[in-house]
């Protein structure tokens, strides 16, 4: 369980930061999968900030926790 926590949490940690960076208007990316008629992140946005924000330290603690649990199984 821990290494699959440590890997969820590293994808996490990952795309928060992405989405987090690009909700403040650090990083600008055009669509590349799309459906249907989708365009660009033009500017800040509050809501993919916040949404990265959570998933990035929801990251970080499934990274700590998967630490831990393998810190766990090594002593014994």
């Amino acid at each position: 369980m821990g290494w699959i926590s440590l890997a969820i949490g590293v994808v996490a940690v990952f795309l928060g930061g992405l989405w987090l960076m690009q909700g403040l208007g650090l990083i600008v990316i055009d669509p590349i999968l799309c459906v249907g008629d989708c365009e660009p992140l033009e500017g800040p946005s509050a809501s993919w900030a916040v949404l990265g924000f959570i998933v990035l330290t929801l990251g970080a603690v499934a990274i700590a926790y998967g630490l831990k649990r393998l810190g766990k199984q090594r002593l014994r």
